[in-house]
């Protein structure tokens, strides 16, 4: 008994450790960007240590200096619609095909699980020549307008609500509250692991989306971040100026970090599908 305790005891360690060196590999080329960022070019080329000598803030001044800030609002704006639009039309899709009966619902259901198989380049043209017709390139609208569906999170949502006790939403319904009023009052407030799971993810992806705003967007002064910063590669790679690079990835960064650190306590509770619920 007691050699059994020394050998989890021993398993644990060796498993944090493991987990310990795999958080620090992960983890250095964040902290090799962000000591890069406040380097000067001549220390950069180099070479030097992996701490500054000579603190420079040069690379930020460019890149503040520069359209990155215009490029970081079309970004926020775009990202916060679209997030908006998916939390409401996946939500209440993921509600409609888990708990609302009508005829086709397990067809339609089939058919949005056969569509998430279908690679995203295969309806890129498609999508470009709708948005052609459309009248609406080059234009913000023509990014939230294709993004703000995502049938992954409608399967997500469905999978939430169809693990909810059927009993609340039925003890609502003898309270008086219609289909909506249950939906918005006692299921969603139930669901706020699920919701900033969805907004998390939703978020991330518009925010490091880099091939719609290629195919849609021309104008540098509507460029998204990822556009901006690959424009910024361009002009400053072969000036070896890679402090303005690892400045501008460092700050595109931040807000993705401050999203997880503010959703971070019902993010982790969405392992559990039942969360929030008493």
């Amino acid at each position: 008994m007691i050699q059994m305790k020394k050998n989890r005891k021993t398993l644990k360690a060796i498993v944090y450790i493991l987990l310990t060196g795999y958080s620090l590999l992960t983890l250095f080329p964040f902290v090799w960007s962000l000591s890069t960022s406040f380097k000067t070019t001549r220390e950069i080329t180099a070479g030097g240590t992996f701490l500054p000598e000579d603190w420079s803030f040069q690379g930020y001044q460019t890149i503040f200096s520069s359209q990155f800030p215009t490029w970081m609002m079309n970004s926020l704006v775009v990202g916060l619609a679209v997030t908006f639009l998916n939390l409401v039309f996946n939500t209440m899709a993921g509600y409609a095909l888990a708990r609302i009966p009508f005829k086709g619902r397990q067809l339609i259901f089939s058919f949005l699980l056969l569509l998430i198989m279908i690679p995203s380049q295969v309806t890129m043209i498609p999508l470009y020549i709708i948005v052609s017709d459309l009248g609406l390139v080059n234009t913000r609208s023509s990014l939230i307008l294709t993004t703000m569906i995502n049938i992954t999170y409608i399967f997500m949502m469905r999978q939430f609500f169809t693990n909810f006790p059927r009993e609340i939403e039925e003890a609502a319904t003898v309270d008086g509250l219609s289909r909506f009023g249950t939906f918005f009052r006692i299921v969603l407030p139930n669901m706020k692991a699920a919701l900033a799971t969805q907004t998390v993810f939703i978020f991330m992806g518009i925010w490091n989306e880099f091939m719609k705003p290629l195919l849609f967007i021309s104008s540098p002064e509507k460029y998204m971040l990822t556009q901006g910063l690959n424009a910024l590669s361009k002009q400053y790679m072969n000036a070896t100026k890679w402090d303005v690079i690892m400045a501008g990835a460092i700050i595109s960064v931040i807000p993705i970090l401050i999203l997880y650190i503010l959703l971070n306590k019902y993010f982790i509770r969405a392992n559990d599908q039942t969360a929030g619920i008493k």
